[in-house]
């Protein structure tokens, strides 16, 4: 099946519908319609519906009405069960077959005679066909009124007016259809589930962007917002180890399980059962049913299932339909294609003629939203009589008012609705409208009480996906009310539903994300289910569940629990562990056939905190956390701060000035008595351990008034400045989320923390530095792993991380050496505000050459990586011995997990070769030197002082002379270094590298240092340094930049400046002694070549370049002109001022056209 040709239809489809029924509708709705005359009960109901549900809502309602109509008419017929076929051509044809059928006077039993004046010609029409042909489509559809009134409506009803226009064309709709929903599509009624996941995709789409927007998701956009399609396999796993299991239980001599190639057979016999007598008993039940995937697939497994009993083929079906298939859904057009599906199951066991002499309905329960007034109650009343109407029947009548809304979640207080409902329809108001409008209403009210009463042998379901944070109120509230354990989600909330729904020893299979198995908002659900339930299976499938969505994303588990406590050993398959991309069917094949299947009783997920189903963990791992204290025992792991507007309260420490930067703080009152703005925040980052990750600062100038004091319009506080007390104090550090292993750090003092970076402390230095590498090891990880294995590590998790109160300390562990490790790598590089020196010019690199020094500098940075490598191994095997590990963990630690920058197989990753790492290194270091050269151009950096030297709002060159009075390297005086990619300046950027490689390493070795630079950068410095300078500085300062390119539309002209040294006149500076001088350099470059171009004693070819040059430079000029006069003179008279504090992506845009862009520098801060 192509079904991404499926989805390109589905979704342009709707959009051509919408159109044409909206356009539709504006003709049907005037006053003087010919409709409105021909068709007044229809153009009622219109009306009426307009009123209740807004002109969108039923424009939408009717689009997708035909849409399914057509889908299933193109579906019959394909398979053979219309004659003749309505929506397609006979074979070698064009036209539709029942209009070419009606052409050749061939018209269908009981169609309007109409059809055939308009087609002989005795009506007047202006295309005949098309009128002749839509009449057809509604007598069709009236046809098989009876058969599937689910999906064909009643004569008269207003989809009928509203039928798009254009159905015969080459463009048409139905043309699009059958192109799409080839036979071979056809061949399964999975198709129709496919189309309908396609046409709400759009629907889901926008949903979700409004859900970015804080838009909940009301109840009419919950089906769009929440459904997701269920791979063909999974739906057979769920079916064949729920319904098919509790078969082989009941007929052990059973043959069914050689057609379930998803069933896992348990290893353990049972005896704690459901006992069926006879397949009519079974009770079968998708509470979101959606299009029928499940229960489809549930028909095939019972139709063996009947004829393995030896029932009579004809008969099967029905008593299929009839019995044992139930299905609850709120979304009309989704219950119709259930319906539609099982009906089709159905036709294909009997063939044309039987099925059409069926006359049975599916149990597809389509909820409604049902209310009553205080005199519809009394009318009840009266209709079942004093005994009937009890307390439990008027609380369950009030209990649908929003149906749509809640769903299957609803609990109905009456139990047993079978009573009522004999009563109730056996009344007679034919001739009472009002009271047969109440009687239809409490019927339906009873139905939907049935469908949700606990008698279901099987409950199998793809619940709706939705958070709680993304419900309308109304939801929240329902599920804060009554699904106390589970009210994080939806998915949770059915699972908790699910298990209420069966009967006692009953089975629930479900497939919805894992996160439930693990994380701390579902602890009281693992709980509630490992207390009273039992697992019976359960396949992680992880990444790529739901291949047509983000497989990072959608992580699923599918499972079958039985009702009732029952400490049954459950097999459990993990296909987590293949690829991401990978083919999950195919990986959960190869588990079951090959014996890759864990073994756990329910009962022993209790034993590790949070009950997280953990099934791979071994019996030494879980005893360890019965041998050990939890690490909250010593650590006292706190959340931080959350200021609710990060791009306001947070900067890259480079932004800002140096000066109101404190990083030595201990304590809030020393913090606040330093006077500075500006202060470090723990954020989290990336993947690093011991120490590192210091790259924000957070404003907490006067102890933070502007963010405690943060509020909204209303007056209600807006951040949420937690745990304050805890600032500044010695502690570690880590990531909250992460797609790699769990890392940890020292945070050092003199800063806080927030909400992404979680934080543990404690008083004791030295019990950090014990505790930091047992966290931040193989250990660590692994029992992270057992309590969560998800890309979210919450300060419960890692506090319950088991850790021995003896056995090893800090100093054994070396851990400040690692720490001292970490630390001298961390500040190695420009972006460490503890950074003073480039390690290429440091002392104990020095060589005579630039080469000489980078072997010395890589040869100190492999041996920090080695020895690093031999510390954290050496640490290892220490812990592996203290918890009794040996069968499970080897202490080796892979070269790429050193999370030094020094060391490439960390820093780039991936599967490049040594080589090729070694020549990225290279580049990226020689890069650096270039870097720290601008910088010492700047006077950012100095040769001749360690650290920052003009690091603060407008500092200039007497500030640096007055803190380096004799420097070896001149700084640039004006702030403004032209990077041009010709020698037109003789202070440009390459000629003061030149100096600036002469200075560091002598004139003798130039050249060879020269070359050694280029070959290592694959090109030479002037163009490394016009062409990739400052993407490489904005890459490195993360779109972050301090150093600015003024740069011309096309990048004739471009000159830096250093953001800390801009002055009000900087931009006059580059106007009047760069930009206007470059013009006139340019004019004089034009002169001399037309000169050439006329010198008729120089040869052809350069006369001939010389033509070539001279259009090229009268084009830069005019680039360069006009760039002045509408950008650069504009901004030169405005004077423009800036503040550090406001930080690049503030001050950056201020100069508009007159900067280079930087692409996602508008991008939110996280």
């Amino acid at each position: 099946m192509d079904t991404n040709a499926l989805k390109k239809f589905a979704q342009s489809a709707r959009n051509l519908l919408l159109g044409q029924v909206t356009a539709k509708l504006a003709l049907v709705l005037d006053p003087a319609s010919p409709a409105r005359r021909e068709h007044p009960a229809a153009t009622k109901k219109l009306d009426a519906a307009i009123t209740a549900k807004g002109k969108a809502q039923v424009i939408e309602q009717v689009a997708y009405t035909w849409f399914n109509r057509f889908t299933a008419l193109r579906f019959m017929d394909v398979n053979g069960y219309t004659n003749p076929r309505v929506v397609s051509p006979a074979d070698g044809q064009t036209r539709p077959e029942i209009l070419a059928e009606a052409m050749a006077h061939n018209l269908p039993e009981g169609a309007p005679a109409t059809i055939a004046a308009l087609l002989d010609g005795r009506t007047p029409s202006n295309d005949p066909q098309a009128e002749a042909y839509r009449l057809l489509l509604v007598h069709a559809c009236n046809q098989w009124h009876g058969p599937m009134p689910f999906l064909f409506e009643e004569i008269d009803d207003f989809t009928e007016l509203l039928m798009p226009e254009d159905l015969l064309s080459p463009t048409s709709i139905l043309a699009e259809l059958r192109k799409a929903m080839t036979e071979d599509a056809c061949q399964d009624v999975e198709v129709i589930g496919w189309l309908y996941q396609f046409y709400i995709s759009e629907k889901k789409d926008q949903v979700f962007a409004g859900l970015k927007k804080n838009i909940k998701i009301t109840a009419e956009n919950i089906p769009a917002a929440t459904q997701l399609f269920t791979p063909h396999w999974i739906v057979r796993y769920l079916v064949e180890n729920s319904l098919g299991r509790l078969w082989l239980l009941n007929r052990p001599q059973s043959k069914l399980a050689e057609r379930m190639d998803y069933y896992i057979a348990p290893e353990e016999p049972e005896t704690d059962f459901l006992r069926i007598t006879k397949p009519e008993d079974i009770r079968i039940c998708d509470p979101a049913a959606g299009s029928g995937h499940m229960l489809t697939y549930a028909f095939d497994l019972l139709h063996a299932i009947y004829e393995e009993e030896g029932y009579e083929p004809t008969d099967i079906p029905a008593k299929i339909l009839t019995n044992n298939l139930h299905g609850v859904e709120i979304d009309d057009r989704a219950g119709a294609l259930a319906a539609f599906a099982l009906v089709m199951k159905a036709a294909a066991k009997l063939g044309r003629r039987r099925f059409l002499r069926l006359g049975v309905q599916p149990n597809i329960c389509v909820m409604q939203d049902v209310r009553f007034t205080a005199e519809d109650m009394r009318a009840v009343a009266d209709m079942v009589g004093r005994d009937l109407f009890t307390a439990d029947l008027r609380e369950t009548l009030g209990q649908f008012e929003q149906a749509k809304n809640f769903g299957s979640l609803i609990v109905p207080k009456l139990r047993d609705a079978a009573k009522v409902t004999q009563v109730v329809k056996a009344k007679d108001y034919i001739q009472d409208g009002l009271l047969r409008d109440v009687q239809e209403r409490v019927l339906k009210v009873l139905e939907m009480a049935e469908a949700l009463s606990p008698k279901y042998h099987v409950v199998v379901a793809n619940p709706p996906y939705a958070g709680a944070s993304g419900l309308n109120p109304e939801v929240q509230r329902y599920a804060k009310e009554n699904f106390v354990d589970s009210q994080a989600d939806l998915f949770s909330m059915f699972m908790e539903r699910g298990l209420a729904l069966a009967k006692a020893s009953g089975l629930v299979s479900i497939i919805n994300m894992q996160s439930w198995m693990f994380i701390s908002s579902f602890e009281k659900l693992r709980i509630k289910i490992t207390e009273n339930h039992a697992f019976l299976s359960l396949v992680q499938i992880g990444y790529n569940t739901f291949p047509e969505m983000n497989s990072k994303i959608a992580q699923g588990v599918a499972f079958c629990i039985r009702k009732g406590r029952n400490d049954h050993l459950g097999e459990y398959l993990d296909l987590n562990s293949a690829p991401q991309s990978a083919d999950k069917e195919v990986v959960f094949r190869t588990c079951r056939s090959s014996g890759k299947i864990f073994r756990k009783r329910t009962s022993e997920f209790a034993a590790i905190p949070g009950a997280p189903i953990a099934y791979w963990a071994s019996k030494p791992s879980v005893d360890a956390f019965v041998k050990f204290a939890p690490l909250s025992i010593e650590l006292a792991a706190r959340k931080g701060l959350a200021t609710s507007d990060n791009e306001r309260f947070l900067r890259e420490w480079f932004e800002v000035g140096r000066s109101n930067f404190f990083t030595t703080a201990e304590t809030r009152t020393q913090a606040r008595q330093s006077g500075c703005k500006w202060f470090p925040l723990n954020k989290g980052g990336p993947v690093r351990k011991w120490y590192g990750n210091f790259d924000n600062v957070i404003n907490w100038e006067n102890d933070g008034w502007e963010i405690q004091n943060f509020k909204d319009e209303k007056g209600k506080l807006r951040s949420r400045p937690q745990n304050l007390d805890y600032s500044f104090r010695n502690a570690l550090t880590w990531s909250k989320i992460t797609s790699a292993d769990f890392t940890a750090r020292v945070s050092g003092c003199g800063g806080l923390f927030d909400d992404a970076g979680a934080i543990g402390f404690s008083p004791d230095r030295q019990k950090l530095m014990r505790i930091l590498p047992v966290i931040g090891s193989k250990i660590g990880n692994h029992f992270l792993k057992i309590i969560n294995p998800t890309l979210n590590f919450q300060i419960g998790d890692v506090g319950r991380v088991p850790v021995p109160s003896e056995g090893f300390d800090a100093e054994q562990l070396r851990s400040s050496e690692c720490v001292s490790i970490s630390k001298s790598d961390w500040d190695a590089y420009e972006t460490s505000w503890d950074f003073t020196t480039l390690p290429l010019l440091a002392p104990e690199h020095r060589d005579q050459t630039l080469a000489g020094s980078y072997a010395r500098l890589r040869a100190h940075g492999q041996g920090m990586t080695d020895d690093m490598q031999r510390l954290e191994e050496e640490n290892n095997r220490i812990f592996i011995d203290a918890y009794g590990l040996q069968d499970e963990l080897t202490p080796e630690v892979p070269l790429e997990e050193i999370t030094l920058t020094c060391n490439p197989a960390y820093r780039y990753g991936g599967k490049a070769t040594p080589d090729e790492l070694e020549t990225r290194l290279r580049a990226d270091t020689i890069a650096e030197f270039l870097h720290y050269a601008v910088g010492c151009m700047f006077g950012r950096y100095s040769l001749d002082a360690p650290g920052l030297i003009l690091a603060n709002q407008g500092e200039g060159l007497a500030d640096y002379l007055a803190r380096v009075p004799e420097p070896s390297f001149d700084v640039d005086a004006d702030n403004v270094i032209p990077v041009l990619d010709g020698d037109w300046f003789a202070d440009d950027i390459t000629e003061r590298f030149r100096k600036f490689l002469r200075v560091t390493f002598g004139e003798a070795k130039f050249q060879e240092n020269l070359a050694f630079i280029e070959a290592a950068l694959g090109k030479d410095i002037r163009k490394w340094f016009t062409k990739d300078f400052f993407d490489y500085h904005v890459r490195r300062y993360k779109k972050r930049p301090i150093y600015w390119m003024f740069s011309s539309p096309k990048g004739t002209f471009n000159a830096l400046i250093y953001m800390h040294r801009y002055r009000p006149d900087t931009v006059s500076v580059v106007l009047n002694d760069y930009l206007r001088e470059f013009i006139s350099k340019l004019q004089a470059e034009r002169g001399r070549l037309e000169k050439l171009v006329d010198d008729p004693s120089a040869m052809q070819s350069q006369r001939v370049k010389a033509q070539k040059d001279v259009g090229a430079v009268i084009k830069q000029i005019a680039e360069l002109e006009e760039w002045e006069r509408e950008v650069v003179f504009p901004l030169a008279q405005a004077k423009i001022e800036i503040d550090l504090d406001d930080g690049v992506k503030r001050n950056y845009p201020l100069f508009g056209a007159a900067l280079k862009p930087i692409k996602g520098l508008e991008a939110a801060d996280e």
